[in-house]
């Protein structure tokens, strides 16, 4: 009788739970397979596209625990536990988390917009949060530069994606600018002309567009030139350094003088002075 009574009871509770059970198990299987399949072609169809694949894991990873917590969730269902109210619970724990890591998701925000526009890349020399160097490192959390004297700069994401960038190797060319002053007394058109030839002599600058080399100023000492020539970003500082030492090299060996700031000063003598004073003091 007793054995009876328990076998019935037995049948009594997996009728009312075994099918919930069964769902349960179901749902996890079909939910832990759905997390690692979506977030694997999420990955090969950002790779097809060209994204970072520091971005692709990223949103592979929260995808994936995003579709294990919808499993949870199911599964909690699927036995009669209420899960509005630990939604609630869970989005109030969110936001307050949300909250206390305001600063490291906006970080987060930043970088995964860095990585998704890629407004700059690794080996890019660029002036950004305030700073500027080569990128050796574009993360989630930080951008990583080197100053031109190899200084390490770590800058926060938010920072970088929320300013103005200016990127000097984005472009394959790019204008050098030189201002170059003479004397008043020089020749303005034999000065321009060996200005000009120089230019077009060093092979690093480029003839599309053709150098510009104009009178630009009437400064206080000097009439000042504006040297623009234009060179494939590698040569920009070569030729800087190198045009600029020809140019006076060359100056000096054709008499013209790349004058010094001057300031013309009128001496007034004492006894001029006293004699103006005795003057007025007759005619007083």
């Amino acid at each position: 009788m007793d054995l009876q009574n328990m076998t019935d009871e037995a049948l009594l509770i997996f009728t009312q739970y075994g099918l919930d059970v069964i769902g349960a198990i179901i749902i996890l299987i079909v939910g832990n397979i759905i997390s690692k399949q979506v977030p694997a072609m999420m990955k090969k169809v950002m790779a097809r596209r060209g994204i970072d694949p520091t971005v692709s894991g990223f949103l592979g990873s929260l995808v994936r625990f995003t579709l294990l917590a919808i499993t949870i969730l199911l599964v909690l269902a699927q036995f009669g536990i209420q899960t509005a109210s630990l939604i609630a619970v869970l989005g109030a724990a969110g936001l307050a988390i949300g909250l206390a890591l305001q600063g490291t998701l906006s970080n987060v925000a930043g970088g995964v917009m860095l990585l998704i526009f890629r407004p700059i890349r690794v080996g890019n020399y660029v002036e950004a949060g305030g700073h500027g160097g080569t990128v050796k490192h574009v993360g989630l959390f930080t951008t990583e530069m080197a100053t031109p004297d190899n200084i390490q700069v770590i800058v926060p994401n938010s920072s970088v994606w929320g300013n103005a960038i200016l990127n000097y190797s984005f472009h394959p060319t790019r204008r050098m600018d030189l201002v170059i002053g003479i004397d008043y007394g020089d020749d303005i058109d034999k000065a321009r002309g060996i200005i000009e030839r120089l230019a077009l002599a060093d092979e690093r600058s480029l003839k599309e567009p053709a150098p510009l080399i104009e009178v630009a100023e009437l400064a206080d000492s000097s009439v000042n030139f504006t040297v623009r020539v234009w060179c494939n970003n590698a040569n920009y500082f070569p030729l800087k350094f190198a045009l600029t030492k020809a140019i006076k090299q060359t100056f000096d060996k054709e008499g013209i003088s790349i004058p010094f700031p001057q300031r013309v000063v009128h001496m007034v003598r004492e006894d001029a002075e006293e004699e103006d004073v005795s003057a007025k003091k007759t005619a007083g």
